[in-house]
């Protein structure tokens, strides 16, 4: 035997490139799913006194670590809940010819009820134990309930709905002229109903 034979050695460079080729073709194409959550602004963290709000004003909505819904201190079906929040909204129950009157509501005009889409607030108040699945599901339905209104006055206005507007305001097919106006129009539909879910402490007033 040939003791000084030299034994072959293995050229690493070369798999070193292979293995840092083969790590950047994972990360691309490797499809990485996100947890689905909810486009909401949280409260400020102000330390100023809170506003008083008349509590007509108010519709309260309460998740318990049961995921038991409750409204206005009584338990609701999940189902009912949207129709309800609509009523609410809706009402319009300022009196005639104050700057509090709304022409456009279609509710009951409750006295006891929101006096007009601006003032009506939503306050959702959620146990931390309750299922993050039933959370989802009362903001949907609470958000249903707004644009079911911008719908019917987008339609009323602009013979088109408000979701719709939306989605084509927001398509990069859209022509910048035709954005203009849309944004015109879903801005004048947010004032008519205001979107004010708040899951921060409210204080009755009186």
């Amino acid at each position: 035997m040939d003791r000084d034979r030299k034994i072959p050695e293995v050229n690493a460079g070369s798999m070193a490139d292979i293995a840092f080729l083969l790590l950047i073709f994972f990360l691309v194409a490797t499809s990485i799913e996100t947890d689905v959550g909810l486009d909401r602004k949280l409260p400020p963290n102000d330390t100023s006194p809170p506003i008083p709000i008349a509590e007509r004003n108010i519709f309260r909505v309460a998740l318990n670590k049961n995921n038991e819904l409750f409204v206005e201190d009584g338990i609701m079906q999940l189902k009912d809940l949207q129709a309800a929040a609509i009523a609410f909204l809706d009402n319009g129950a300022g009196t005639i010819g104050s700057k509090e009157y709304c022409d456009y509501c279609q509710g009951e005009r409750n006295a006891e009820s929101s006096e007009n889409p601006d003032k009506a607030i939503i306050s959702f108040n959620s146990d931390r134990e309750a299922s993050y699945g039933m959370y989802v599901s009362v903001q949907n339905e609470l958000t249903s309930a707004y644009n079911t209104l911008r719908n019917r006055e987008a339609v009323r206005l602009f013979n088109q709905d408000y979701v719709s507007m939306e989605k084509a305001y927001y398509a990069p097919e859209t022509a910048v002229e035709a954005k203009i106006s849309l944004k015109k129009n879903i801005e004048q539909i947010r004032q008519m109903f205001p979107m004010k879910l708040i899951e921060a402490e409210t204080h009755k007033k009186g």
